[in-house]
C-alpha cells in the first residue's frame, strides 16, 4: 500500500470551510484512498510552530484568512502570481523538503469566469477594497481590457486599489463607496464585499445587466445575485471560485491532471444544500 499523504486547510475561523469537502470529494473520484485532507484552527501567532511540526507525510497547505500573507517569510519559494498580490493560498511541500507557495484565486477566478464564457470584457467594476479585490484585480489583468473602477469605502482603501493596479497593470478608478450602484452597469461586476453589504442595491440592477461575479458562497444566492438572475443576468458564484481554486490546488498537490471538477462541484453544492 503506498505512504499516506496529509494535506489540510488553515486558518481562522475554519470550522466554517468547505474545503475538506471538496479535496476529499477528488482524491475519492481520484481512488486516492491513502490521502487525506482535515481542516486546523491556526491564527498568525501560532502559524510558525505549526509548519515547523509537519513531517514528510504532508503534501501540501490550502491558507485562509488570515494567513495568506503571515505564510509568505516561512516559504522557501512564491509563485510569480502569489507574489503580484503579497497572497498565498497554497503551499505544496516537495520531495526534497522545500515549500512552494502559490495563489489559485487568481486562476481560479479566470477559469470561473471562462467557465460562464467571459473571456474577455471591456471595462470592470469591483466592490470592495479588501484581500479579495486585489486578487479580482490580477483577474482582471487577464480579462479586462479597459480600465477597472473600484468602489470603496475610504481614501486608505482607494490608494490601495489605485496601487495594487499599478503593480498589476490594470487601470483603477476608485469611487467612493455612495455611489456604488452605479457600479452595476459595468459589463462585469465582481462583487467582493462581505455578506449583506450590497443588498441594498438590489433595485438598482439594470434591465439588461452583464456578468455579475459575487464571491460569496454562503448565504446563496445573495439578494443581489438573486435579483441579477432574475434580470436575465449572468451570474458567477463563490461557489464557482472556490471549486476552481481548489481543483489547482488538488493537481498541484497530488500531481494528478486533471482534477474532477464535475465530483468536486456536486460535493460542495450538498454540502452548502445541507447546512
Amino acid at each position: 500500500m503506498s505512504e499516506p499523504r496529509r494535506a489540510a486547510v488553515l486558518g481562522s475561523p475554519i470550522a466554517h470551510s468547505l474545503s475538506p469537502v471538496l479535496h476529499r470529494a477528488a482524491y475519492a473520484e481520484l481512488g486516492l484512498v491513502h490521502w487525506s485532507y482535515d481542516r486546523f484552527e491556526v491564527d498568525e501567532a501560532a502559524l510558525p510552530g505549526f509548519i515547523e511540526g509537519l513531517d514528510a507525510s504532508w503534501a501540501g497547505l490550502s491558507l485562509t484568512m488570515p494567513l495568506k500573507r503571515a505564510i509568505i517569510p516561512l516559504l522557501d519559494e512564491v509563485s510569480a502570481t502569489a507574489a503580484s498580490v503579497e497572497a498565498v493560498n497554497t503551499v505544496v511541500f516537495t520531495d526534497d523538503g522545500r515549500r512552494v507557495g502559490d495563489n489559485t484565486d487568481i486562476p481560479g477566478m479566470v477559469a470561473a469566469l471562462r467557465e460562464r464564457g467571459v473571456d474577455k470584457v471591456e471595462s470592470a467594476a469591483v466592490l470592495g477594497a479588501g484581500a479579495t479585490a486585489s486578487s479580482a484585480l490580477a483577474a482582471l489583468a487577464v480579462v479586462c481590457a479597459g480600465p477597472v473602477t473600484a468602489y470603496v469605502r475610504s481614501p486608505e482603501r482607494a490608494a490601495e486599489m489605485r496601487g495594487w493596479g499599478e503593480r498589476l497593470g490594470v487601470d483603477v478608478i476608485t469611487v467612493d463607496w455612495a455611489d456604488a450602484a452605479a457600479a452595476l452597469s459595468a459589463p462585469l461586476v465582481i462583487a467582493t464585499t462581505p455578506a449583506g453589504a450590497t443588498d441594498a442595491f438590489t433595485g438598482s440592477v439594470p434591465e439588461a445587466p452583464g456578468i455579475l461575479f459575487d464571491v460569496l458562497y454562503e448565504p446563496w444566492p445573495t439578494e443581489l445575485a438573486a435579483a441579477w438572475s432574475a434580470h436575465g443576468g449572468a451570474v458567477v458564484g463563490g461557489l464557482d471560485l472556490l471549486v476552481h481554486q481548489a481543483l489547482l490546488q488538488v493537481e498541484q498537490m497530488t500531481g494528478r491532471i486533471p482534477a474532477p471538477l464535475a465530483a468536486m462541484r456536486q460535493a460542495g453544492e450538498a454540502a452548502l444544500a445541507s447546512r
